[in-house]
């Protein structure tokens, strides 16, 4: 049994690790990279209902003795000013106030504007026959669209970028007491400018909504704004970023099925889901036991730290029968590359647009698209949590 998501090896294909802990039972404790001690949850059955179930939690403060977190110096109301690492009632609430200014309705309206971001990418990159998909395209196309529904001016951008990276890239997603970092802090000042001035001069962009989202009289406060805007930030591109990277690397490396994709457009929706499916740019999610419980007959103690891997329930064989297998034709939205239950991804819409847009746009203009280097070169990024590349040179 590993004892760690790490290594060169396991970033390049972590599946045989999520496939032997699936095998060796339903569920293993290990140890994250960064430290951290935790029971990981990796069938598809266990994973779902663990989505699913009120007892694994959030917010560690909930899970854990006050009297330790006081010794610690931690604040437990810090977690519920963020969607992220809240728990009802509080998630209800925050949830409720994002939703009905992020509404479905909302994101479909801009499609026009994201397939202009794409075309705008690749005419730059057009003339010189290459490019590096995850600088030129993968990353800058969610990024700016996020950005513009923020309200962040397109200069910026390449700051947001940064500060967002710095704040996955140091674990603070999976780590029990984040500790706070440089970036953080600029992002955080940042955003409460940005706040004030939307305060005193509404526009037409998403903090603006938000500000003035009155549900029964319930409203954001300026700290919950703050947190749920860089929510927003980092889950709005760098999951689609790795999306559209990981995607296509799937795609040049199974050419029969972006063969299958060229003949059949129409096929895009389904090409898209099974690409979150197989590729999953969130690889797993963590819950703390509200409770002493049982997953798959394994007692796990109150206040422990799980992941539930995503990664690895798509890829289980009781779930998907030939899992290993890149099938565009099979687009199975009963995957859990979103989550599921009250925390599943609120971007999802926008995800999914951006990826149909990507994939659709990219293999209309480039029928011709194939691998710089190496397939042995291709280089990921130092993340466990949210897998993605740092380059992928292309020709076409």
């Amino acid at each position: 049994m590993p004892d760690s998501f790490s290594g060169p090896l396991f970033m390049a294909n972590p599946y045989p690790v999520y496939a032997q802990l699936r095998q060796d039972g339903p569920v293993q404790p290990m140890q994250l990279p960064n430290g951290v001690q935790v029971y990981a949850v990796t069938r598809y059955a266990d994973v779902q209902a663990g989505l699913r179930d009120a007892r694994l939690i959030k917010n560690i403060h909930n899970a854990r003795e006050p009297g330790l977190l006081d010794r610690l110096g931690l604040n437990p109301n810090l977690n519920n000013t963020n969607m992220l690492r809240a728990d009802p009632p509080e998630h209800t609430r925050l949830r409720a106030l994002a939703h009905a200014a992020f509404t479905p309705k909302y994101v479909s309206q801009l499609r026009d504007y994201i397939q202009h971001i794409a075309d705008d990418l690749l005419d730059a990159v057009q003339p010189a026959g290459r490019m590096d998909l995850i600088a030129d395209f993968a990353l800058p196309l969610p990024i700016t669209v996020i950005c513009e529904m923020l309200g962040v001016p397109t200069a910026d951008t390449p700051k947001f970028r940064r500060w967002a990276w710095a704040l996955i890239s140091s674990g603070m997603l999976s780590r029990e007491r984040p500790r706070p970092i440089p970036e953080l802090l600029y992002l955080v000042r940042y955003m409460r400018r940005l706040v004030s001035a939307r305060r005193r001069a509404p526009q037409d962009d998403l903090i603006s909504k938000l500000i003035h989202v009155d549900e029964g009289g319930d409203r954001f406060t300026d700290t919950e704004l703050i947190a749920t805007s860089i929510v927003l930030l980092i889950a709005g591109h760098e999951t689609t970023a790795n999306l559209i990277g990981s995607g296509t690397l799937a795609l040049l490396r199974n050419p029969s099925q972006m063969q299958t994709l060229k003949d059949d457009p129409s096929l895009i929706k389904a090409a898209v889901e099974e690409l979150l499916r197989y590729v999953n740019p969130v690889q797993f999610v963590n819950r703390y036991a509200g409770e002493d419980l049982e997953i798959g007959g394994v007692p796990i103690p109150k206040g422990s730290h799980l992941i539930l891997v995503l990664a690895g329930a798509n890829h289980d064989a009781d779930f998907h029968a030939e899992a290993e297998r890149l099938d565009l034709r099979q687009g199975d939205t009963q995957h859990v590359a979103f989550g599921q239950g009250i925390h599943y991804c609120l971007g999802a819409p926008l995800a999914r647009l951006e990826g149909e847009i990507a994939f659709a746009t990219l293999l209309k203009r480039m029928p011709n698209l194939r691998l710089e280097a190496a397939q042995g070169a291709v280089q990921w990024r130092a993340s466990y949590e949210l897998r993605g590349l740092s380059a992928l040179p292309v020709t076409f």
